[in-house]
């Protein structure tokens, strides 16, 4: 059993006792939180899609922890110019545990 969620933004294929990486999500670590904006379930072959989401599904997970993503390096550069950047980011980022899927 699976479902297509969307969490901040983005769509994630989730199932339960997943762990799964998302955005920075605004919840404070060990609370629970739920996504009630479910795209697709699928229970062992019985698909369930919504238009453009399906009626009463949620999915419902706990905040593990928050933390940064690798960092990545943007460098810019213009030959015979003298123009050269480098700059860095790092993503913050939120691992919540998919703790079941209601429908």
């Amino acid at each position: 059993m699976y479902a297509i969620v969307e969490i901040a933004g983005h769509q994630f294929k989730v199932e339960k006792d997943r762990k799964v990486y998302v955005n920075r999500l605004h919840s404070d670590e060990g609370s629970s939180i739920s996504f009630d904006n479910v795209l697709l379930v699928d229970n062992d072959g019985d698909v369930k899609v919504g238009a453009p989401k399906v009626d009463g599904a949620s999915v419902s997970a706990k905040v593990l922890r928050h933390l940064k993503d690798d960092k990545v390096i943007v460098f810019k550069k213009k030959r015979r110019k003298g123009y050269a950047v480098k700059r860095g980011h790092r993503q913050c980022l939120t691992q919540i545990l998919i703790e079941g899927i209601n429908f």
